[in-house]
């Protein structure tokens, strides 16, 4: 069994861009380590879903530049994989012109393997006669395996310093436990894990910022928007639209590539946004303490990953709305009661209404997304609060636990094919 810390460090940790394509610059970077000499060539090969997550999304400072081919290409001249999901802060304009030239000289390719789902990355990066691969599976920063030419460096099965290893393990022991005893975990939280906790909301608060800022635009301006509309709305009692304005501008930044990190939960920084910041917005407006605070958060990333260890790490629906939203749904409830029972409640109001939002990838209406699943979690906890029971109807079971299998259960057996359906749609693109 695992402590509260142990989950944190595992499960929420920084990440700077979308994930997905920090992935595969982690696996390059890892793997150019091995060499000595300058680039010749990179080839990832990617599941299904990093490759449809990662084809339309902003690398963090590149002015607007997009994709996975980029974040591969950037990451073998700054990548750094000491630096995990933050893989590519270091970036420089000299990194970029580089970037640009080997991708111009067609010699970077990121290949969709459409038999591998969740999260793999295999990446291979040339060096005039060498070769080194890395290989990242089940976590965004599960480094697996790293090869020299053909020859095993680092093998996570006999490494017990492999970074995912902790996390995978974690992972798959939420996925074995009731929601009950997970959570109790908020219970064991000191001064120490308030504070990490409360940094990540710091983190993801100043993102947002950024995003409603009008100083400048931030992919679609979902946020910003749903502010200067809102009039008195924005600053009422009812705090719907601060909730959804401010997790959307969040996503609005991140997904068009702004140079800040954010603090993700199970493996997404967009699911961290909406984890997190509708449960600070409201532990703001009614002045909780700041240990009450962190705990109702992490009582959040505990429910998220309640729900993302069942679902995949990666999977057809959209996760920011289905798994985090109902993580924000329990910690605002949690907040607010302080009863688990009426948390794991609201997150049943939350899977009956968006578990059938598909993931059509990561881009700039990930933040119409996120701001759904952020504003949904608050109603879902009014309602719950107000004194409603979800009963069993659709895919609503008796219980959280039989709730959550039947929607895997759809997801599996009803949305199997739907990300290679949606990788046809967007190769149309570059046909």
């Amino acid at each position: 069994m695992f402590t509260i810390r142990e989950f944190l460090r595992a499960e929420v940790k920084p990440a700077l861009g979308c994930t997905e394509p920090g992935a595969v610059a982690l696996a390059v970077a890892r793997a150019r380590e091995e060499l000595k000499g300058k680039v010749d060539a990179v080839c990832a090969v990617v599941s299904d879903s990093i490759y449809k997550n990662g084809v339309d999304v902003g690398i963090p400072g590149t002015d607007g530049l997009r994709g996975n081919n980029v974040a591969a290409s950037l990451s073998a001249f700054c990548g750094k994989s000491e630096y995990g999901l933050e893989v590519l802060k270091d970036c420089s304009r000299d990194n970029i012109a580089a970037a640009m030239d080997l991708l111009e000289k067609n010699a970077v390719q990121v290949v969709p393997d459409l038999e591998k789902h969740g999260v793999y990355v295999k990446a291979s990066v040339k060096s005039g006669k060498d070769e080194a691969c890395c290989i990242i599976e089940k976590s965004h920063t599960g480094i697996t395996e790293v090869t020299l030419n053909g020859k095993t460096v680092f093998s996570a099965e006999t490494s017990s310093a492999g970074s995912a290893a902790t996390g995978a393990s974690i992972t798959d022991q939420v996925a074995g436990m009731k929601f009950r005893d997970l959570v109790s975990l908020v219970d064991t939280m000191d001064t120490e894990d308030v504070e990490y906790v409360m940094a990540g909301v710091d983190m993801n608060m100043a993102i947002a910022e950024y995003g409603l800022d009008p100083a400048h635009t931030t992919g679609l301006d979902v946020g910003k928007t749903i502010k200067e509309h809102s009039g008195p709305c924005f600053d009422s009692e009812d705090l719907s639209m601060k909730i959804k304005a401010y997790a959307a501008s969040a996503a609005d930044a991140r997904m068009a590539g702004t140079p800040m990190p954010v603090m993700s939960s199970a493996g997404s920084g967009n699911h961290g946004v909406t984890a997190i910041l509708p449960v600070a917005v409201c532990a703001a407006h009614y002045k909780k303490e700041r240990e009450e605070t962190a705990k109702a958060i992490a009582f959040s990333h505990l429910a998220t990953s309640y729900v993302k260890s069942r679902t995949g790490r990666l999977s057809p629906t959209c996760g920011c709305t289905v798994a985090a939203g109902a993580g924000a749904a329990a910690g605002i409830t949690y907040l607010m009661t302080k009863d688990a029972e009426k948390a794991a409640e609201a997150m049943l109001l939350i899977l009956g209404n968006l578990a059938g939002m598909m993931c059509d990838g990561a881009k700039y209406t990930c933040a119409l997304k996120v701001g759904t699943g952020a504003i949904e979690a608050y109603h879902a906890a009014l309602i719950v609060m107000g004194g409603h029971h979800p009963e069993a109807q659709g895919l609503v079971g008796h219980n959280l636990e039989n709730t959550v299998d039947n929607m895997v259960t759809v997801s599996k057996n009803g949305m199997e094919n739907l990300d290679r359906a949606i990788i046809e749609v967007i190769n149309q693109r570059f046909a």
